[in-house]
Formats: C-alpha cells, structure tokens, sequence
C-alpha cells in the first residue's frame, strides 16, 4: 500500500511511482469522450500487439502470427477476393470483481485484425492454417515457375 495517495485516480497508473512506466491520461475521465472513441483506443491497442511475421520460402509464402492466450475458435483466417490474406480475432477483457483492486493492466483487449496482400505466385486453392502455443501459422503455397526448355542447336560448318 502506498503512503502517498493517488490524486488521479484509477487503475492503471500512479504518477508519483518512479518506477511506473503509465502516463496520466488527462481526459481519461473526460464527460466529452465517448465510449466509442475509448472502445476505439482498445482496440488500436490489441490491433498494434499483435505482431506478425511474413516469410517467403523457395515453396510457400508464411505467415506467423503471435496469439498468445487465445484458442484457434477466437481466431479467423480468411481470404478476400482471392487476394487479401486476413487475419483477425478478439481478445476478451478480463471480468472486475467488486472487491478486486487493480495494480496494473498491460494486457490488451479488443479486436485486432491484419491484412496482406498476396503476390500473384500465390496458390490461393491451397491455404492452410494452423495454430500451437498461441502461435497461427498460415502456409500460402506458390505457383511454379517452370524454366523455359532450351534446346541446343548444333552448328555446322
């Protein structure tokens, strides 16, 4: 408990704790502010967290995606148009108890989605996904590219 009591209220952070690394947010508690607008931060939150990874192999195009604490049912992986791969979920905040008192909250919640253009090598009949230890992998094969058949031709002469 501290002995230096928080004039600014709230959960997330103490700005007289040095070794904080919140911000106050100054309108916080604004009455202007919307429930959509701080819905909107909530999900820009989640949307900036979820880093993902896009690497091309001599076979495939691969997508990892850092999903940690989410079950592959909170996770969606389509294709738009045949072009656009998406990736997309929502993570749940987490249920307040009365009773329960708040020292921090780095976790991010909302929804999140990321969108990738595929090239045009990309095999889009053939797209998989698969998901291990928070971890979605989306394995896009690629088309291949045949070498044109050269034909040596004898000189005479």
């Amino acid at each position: 408990m501290s002995i230096i009591p928080s004039f600014f209220g709230g959960r997330r952070s103490n700005v007289f704790d040095p070794f904080s690394l919140d911000v106050w947010d100054p309108f916080k508690d604004f009455p202007l502010v919307t429930s959509s607008a701080s819905e909107f931060g909530k999900e820009t939150a989640a949307f900036v967290n979820t880093h993902i990874d896009w690497k091309e192999t001599p076979q495939a195009h691969v997508f990892k995606a850092d999903l940690p604490g989410l079950k592959k049912e909170e996770v969606k992986v389509e294709l738009e148009e045949g072009k656009v791969l998406q990736i997309s979920g929502e993570r749940n905040k987490e249920k307040e108890e009365k009773n329960d008192k708040w020292h921090r909250v780095e976790r991010s919640s909302g929804k999140f989605l990321r969108r990738f253009r595929l090239p045009e090598n990309a095999k889009v009949d053939e797209v998989k996904a698969a998901m291990a230890n928070g971890v979605v992998t989306v394995t896009v094969p690629k088309v291949e590219i045949k070498k044109p058949e050269v034909k040596a031709i004898d000189i005479s002469g």
